[in-house]
């Protein structure tokens, strides 16, 4: 069961992916198309979320670390901590990455960066003041899962995409509104189809692309779930990690809609403001406590 869940998320999540960039491709050759030449607009979005996804992938995990005010630590800062690391890399057979902390009362963690080589997760001190070791491990297994998964790049990638698709589409309605470009309709007839697909697509586009992109996120989040009970062989401890991390009432202030996906637990309760979405970056928690009862 647990092995076929793994292979199963692998396939989606590629699935899913695949799905974001022809849409990206799509979008820039009627885009192009609209201003004179679909082939080069595919071209011109393609070189678009290259740019991006190399300035994140040099920067990205600073900047993020940053934004959630944690600080790096030290063995002798935390030792049950750096020990449960540690033991989880070995198993999971990935470089033990830096380790840091949040301080915040609210339980939670998340991991990032580029590859295993460099990557780091953070923790919040809520968490391990309200965790005993088993459920300590469970969300540690769960954060190594996604490094040597290579979520954390994976997740990166898609978010470059879906962030190329919703500036591209901007850029084009402002155009449009403005009354900029080369219109091909000036030209010759009979490109009025065109440009309404063109429109209909900078329009629908971003929305769609955020679905895929959420789609993704919770299928890597049900692969890190099992791929953790890998290591610990304890699928108990994650469960009841889960269960007190979505119940507990703290409110996690350093995150906000751009980071709330990286988490374990989504972090952003529903009754704040700033939960105002109609998307779930998370599967539903009871189904994943179920999943794992069920390994």
């Amino acid at each position: 069961m647990m092995y076929d869940n793994i292979s199963a998320n692998k396939r989606n999540s590629w699935l899913l992916v695949i799905s974001v960039t022809v849409f990206l491709l799509i979008l820039g050759y009627f885009l192009g198309d609209f201003y004179g030449s679909g082939y080069f607009g595919m071209g011109l979005a393609v070189t678009f979320a290259v740019i991006s996804a190399l300035l994140s992938y040099y920067g990205g995990d600073k900047m993020i670390l940053g934004m959630s005010k944690a600080l790096r630590i030290e063995k002798k800062d935390y030792p049950q901590l750096f020990n449960v690391v540690e033991e989880l890399s070995i198993a999971a057979g990935v470089p033990v990455p830096a380790i840091y902390v949040i301080d915040d009362t609210a339980p939670n963690a998340f991991a990032t960066g580029r590859d295993p080589g460099h990557s780091a997760v953070a923790i919040t001190t809520g968490l391990l003041e309200k965790l005993d070791r088993d459920e300590l491990q469970g969300v540690m297994a769960h954060e190594l899962s996604h490094i040597g998964n290579r979520d954390i790049l994976f997740s990166m990638m898609v978010g470059i995409m879906v962030g190329s698709i919703v500036l591209i589409s901007d850029f084009f309605l402002r155009s449009v509104f403005w009354g900029g470009g080369r219109k091909k309709s000036r030209d010759k007839g009979g490109s009025g189809p065109m440009i309404i697909i063109a429109l209909l697509l900078a329009i629908l586009a971003p929305i769609f692309a955020k679905i895929l992109q959420l789609a993704v996120s919770r299928q890597r989040e049900y692969l890190a779930d099992a791929s953790a009970v890998q290591l610990t062989r304890y699928p108990a401890g994650l469960a009841s990690a889960l269960k007190k991390i979505s119940s507990d009432e703290e409110v996690l202030e350093v995150a906000n809609r751009a980071t709330q996906h990286m988490y374990i637990v989504n972090p952003i309760k529903p009754f704040e403001k700033r939960a105002k979405s109609l998307f779930s970056t998370h599967p539903p928690i009871e189904e994943r406590i179920t999943r794992l009862e069920n390994m």
